[in-house]
């Protein structure tokens, strides 16, 4: 009788039991997103219906705010009221519910309603359905003019510029497209993440989020890794606190290396999200900080809006930590951390 450790499974045999798996989850997957895209179709028409009814523009934008609190509480994530202003246009713009294709997602569909071209937005959902794109594909195809460039090239040169996009953007593997933050907002279903990557990271977020809250001045921790969703794109907010003192939300990013002009303007876009979609009415403005860790130098950037920075200057300063407690804080522990990988490296 063969030994165990010499026994193999086939190759074939494997093979066979992957693709059927991943077949069945693929057609899981598309059963999910349709039945989504069929509902926010359904959202957005009554959405229209309601706002029909009543001629104000304040009627309407009372419905998306309302609508957004109440869906937001009974659903969890995926009812911000800049979403639900993307499900009414979706019902505006496809408004053939016969006409929606089961082979497209949400994602796909929120690309296509940018299309200002109805024969544009008919080719690419052709050309989607037909070449199985990714939304990733169908989004580098319209920034790079896939349709105008194939309607100007010679016929013998067509498939040159159709097979393309296989070279430069691969089909997507299932495992990551069942991972979609859509979905999982759809489902109420939790996203299941690795917040960091690098130790280094790690430690140093821990020691910041315990830190902030021991200082006594109002911090209430809020969440970490907090998705910010925007026009298709996920951002990640890496510490979320409430400053229940100051009446705001305060975002932390930490960066390991030099502080660069994109991330300003990210955590610019993360502090305008917050400002427009999380905050209340009677929140103060929030605040942004990047914290730039490099070997030799800690930079500490707080970001607020222009027309806030009086304000910011004036009281949030009485309770937010200064510049120089943040470097010393920051750069102990990066010290103490180095030191340790430095000892496990050596055992």
């Amino acid at each position: 009788m063969a030994s165990e450790n010499h026994i193999k499974l086939s190759n074939n045999f494997y093979e066979n039991i992957k693709n059927t798996l991943n077949e069945a989850r693929k057609k899981t997957y598309s059963s999910i997103n349709f039945y989504m895209v069929e509902a926010y179709w359904n959202i957005g028409k009554l959405i229209v219906e309601e706002q029909k009814g009543e001629k104000k523009a304040e009627y309407g934008e009372f419905i998306m705010k309302n609508l957004s609190e109440k869906l937001t509480k009974d659903y969890g994530k995926g009812f911000t009221t800049s979403n639900l202003r993307n499900i009414r246009q979706f019902y505006l713009t496809f408004n053939n519910r016969y006409a929606l294709r089961s082979e497209l997602s949400w994602t796909h569909y929120r690309l296509l309603m940018r299309l200002d071209n109805a024969e544009k937005k008919d080719f690419y959902i052709d050309e989607c359905v037909k070449s199985n794109w990714s939304t990733r594909q169908l989004e580098r195809q319209i920034n790079s003019f896939y349709y105008e460039r194939l309607l100007s090239t010679q016929e013998e040169n067509k498939t040159e510029v159709r097979n393309e996009i296989k070279e430069l953007e691969p089909i997507r593997d299932i495992n990551e497209i069942v991972k979609d933050p859509y979905v999982l907002e759809f489902l109420n279903l939790k996203e299941n993440k690795k917040f960091l990557e690098k130790d280094l990271e790690q430690g140093l977020i821990d020691n910041l989020q315990e830190f902030l809250l021991e200082l006594g001045k109002g911090f209430s921790f809020v969440g970490r890794q907090r998705r910010i969703t925007a026009d298709g794109e996920h951002f990640y907010v890496d510490l979320v606190f409430y400053n229940y003192l100051l009446k705001c939300f305060v975002l932390i990013d930490l960066k390991l290396g030099k502080l660069t002009h994109k991330d300003i303007g990210q955590m610019d876009f993360y502090v305008r999200y917050y400002e427009k979609e999380v905050k209340g009415e009677d929140d103060n403005p929030t605040i942004g900080i990047i914290l730039c860790s490099e070997k030799n130098e800690t930079i500490v950037k707080y970001s607020i809006l222009e027309e806030s920075k009086q304000i910011f200057a004036s009281k949030y300063m009485l309770y937010m930590p200064t510049e120089e407690e943040l470097k010393k804080e920051i750069n102990k522990e990066r010290e103490i951390l180095e030191i340790e990988e430095r000892i496990h490296k050596e055992d």
